[in-house]
């Protein structure tokens, strides 16, 4: 009998909220988001990435973006209205967001921080990001996670 998938803070907020959505666990290492879309055979486009910056401002920021692109920190920032950003040190993260690097997910953070998701999201029928945990995914239309995050879309990857 398969073992029961314990309850992440993602899949509680998504539950309470009465969101229809798909998870995925992996055994194993991976050491990047495109080698997980590739184990689960979803095309790189549609998983996504999530980071945590800091503004010159000291106000933190959540982006989303597919796991094989990079974040552009100067259409990040200007997307927030901030003069730059820079990424949180993974150090940094698990006291701010509750999440560890390779399994930060923009749903269920200790605090809600501004969030924006690059405008490719709104193409897909549902993304994959993470589930809350390193090796957890979960599959979300991108209207639903709306409803969860308020999440801007911008233009946020280096071209």
């Amino acid at each position: 009998m398969a073992k029961k998938q314990q309850k992440t803070n993602v899949m509680r907020v998504l539950d309470a909220a009465k969101i229809s959505y798909n998870e995925y666990t992996f055994d194993g290492e991976y050491t990047s988001g495109v080698e997980i879309a590739r184990e689960m055979g979803q095309p790189v486009e549609r998983v996504f990435k999530t980071l945590v910056t800091v503004g010159k401002s000291g106000q933190h920021y959540v982006f989303m973006v597919p796991v094989a692109e990079e974040l552009d920190l100067k259409k990040a920032a200007k997307a927030v209205g901030e003069k730059s950003i820079a990424m949180v040190k993974s150090k940094e993260l698990l006291p701010l967001t509750g999440y560890i690097h390779g399994g930060c997910s923009p749903i269920g953070m200790k605090k809600q921080f501004p969030t924006a998701i690059h405008e490719t999201a709104a193409q897909y029928e549902t993304i994959f990001f993470s589930g809350g945990r390193i090796g957890f995914q979960v599959e979300v239309a991108p209207d639903d996670l709306f409803k969860v995050v308020r999440v801007e879309t911008a233009d946020l990857i280096v071209v």
